[in-house]
């Protein structure tokens, strides 16, 4: 694997064209579904990393992703393909479709790295797995049936992370197995030569937009997701998720409720020694859940949900959780709703959750370990009171025969 340290440099610098220094291979993967290929990707990524040391100073490491890669949790998934591309030690590249009648485009970008890989991150102060999320720029729309080819270099700058792409072959929604004509990106294209035809830049939705409205909302669907570690589970979940955001419709903010279908959610993650992440996709609508251990037991820690609204591509995150924990070993689980929230314009209700992201019992759960708001609290409650309607007796038989035997004393007298 290539790698180059920068101790003391920025990301911006960045837009270099590292791939001069060493040529690698690309990677090339097919997603097929009852033996007929949705998605083929043959690209080369170099990926530039900023994260911060032991001593508290920043240092960016560039990396290269290998030739050769797993491509776990990928789906054809209908209206919203989902490409997932594992390498090394925990780090996952993830590359969400969209399309409308005419076009296809990728719609989500995210590349999931993990500190606690000490080749690659030897004095990263923490270690813990970080996902860096944003809307594709390198991608643009493509026309149905035709195949994205663009050899020269282009880049994507998100949160801490700069990724490089060149020879890049790329397309969705297949038609028949085969590639369609290439639809060259404009670096490839001579000045000289008639630009292609522009498309719309607008990100198709693939669900229907939410709109405002006061009838209640079904409770959501219960879905059972995994995470694999080659081909046995290392995450176990299964959750209803309703996302309560506050969204702009004809000037004005309004709460809308919107139910994640398990039937159309993709789960996908990753599995480390004190993290885990387990990624649910449903079209446009991202939710990531992030677990870490401490001491003996684990909890979520962060909730990162990336959300389509019309025309714009938010990015929600709380990262100072301490939900659903429980003993190592055990999963959580609680029957009764909850809400977590996201930001202030952003929370998530969940029902009868159960999970467990580590030490999983033979790819099975293991003892459920219930909430506090599941805990019955009626025979401790029935209890208490009449204990403490006996001390009360008590105390009032003991005034009363203290008062005549007080009473009896004057009449002696």
């Amino acid at each position: 694997m290539f790698l180059t340290t920068f101790p003391s440099s920025h990301l911006g610098f960045l837009l270099l064209p590292i791939h001069c220094l060493l040529e690698t291979n690309a990677f090339e993967v097919e997603i097929k579904e009852a033996n007929t290929t949705c998605i083929s990707a043959k690209l080369r990524i170099n990926f530039t990393v900023e994260y911060e040391t032991t001593n508290g100073t920043s240092k960016n490491i560039t990396f290269t992703a290998p030739e050769k890669v797993t491509t776990d949790g990928s789906s054809c998934g209908g209206a919203a393909p989902l490409l997932n591309v594992h390498f090394g030690n925990g780090n996952l590249w993830s590359l969400n479709f969209t399309k409308n009648d005419k076009e296809y485009r990728g719609s989500v970008l995210s590349f999931t790295y993990n500190l606690s890989d000490s080749a690659l991150f030897p004095d990263a102060k923490k270690k813990n797995l970080v996902i860096s999320t944003t809307n594709t720029s390198f991608f643009v729309p493509v026309p149905l049936n035709s195949s994205y080819t663009c050899l020269h270099d282009d880049t994507v700058t998100a949160q801490n992370v700069v990724q490089l792409y060149w020879n890049v072959t790329l397309q969705a929604y297949m038609n028949n197995s085969t590639l369609g004509k290439d639809f060259h990106c404009s670096a490839d294209i001579p000045s000289t030569t008639q630009s292609p035809t522009t498309y719309s830049t607008t990100i198709p939705s693939t669900t229907t937009t939410p709109q405002p409205t006061t009838k209640p909302v079904d409770k959501p669907s219960v879905g059972n997701y995994s995470v694999l570690n080659g081909t046995e589970p290392c995450l176990l979940a299964s959750m209803g998720l309703q996302l309560n955001a506050s969204m702009l419709f004809e000037g004005k903010n309004v709460w809308t409720a919107l139910n994640i279908d398990p039937s159309n959610t993709n789960s996908s993650g990753t599995c480390g020694n004190e993290t885990a992440l387990l990624r649910l996709t449903n079209g446009t609508t991202v939710v990531e859940f992030h677990f870490v251990i401490k001491e003996k037991n684990f909890h979520l820690k962060e909730v990162n949900v990336t959300l389509f609204n019309v025309s714009d591509l938010s990015y929600k995150t709380n990262f100072n959780l301490s939900l659903w924990e429980a003993s190592l070993g055990n999963s959580y689980l609680c029957r009764k709703e909850q809400l977590i929230t996201v930001s202030e314009d952003l929370y998530i209700n969940t029902f009868d959750v159960r999970v467990q992201p580590f030490n999983l019992n033979k790819g099975n759960y293991g003892t459920a370990e219930d909430c506090f708001a599941d805990q019955n609290f009626t025979v401790p409650i029935v209890v208490g009171a009449a204990l403490g309607v006996l001390i009360i007796l008590v105390m009032v038989a003991y005034f009363i025969g203290r008062r005549k035997r007080h009473s009896a004393g004057y009449e002696h007298f």
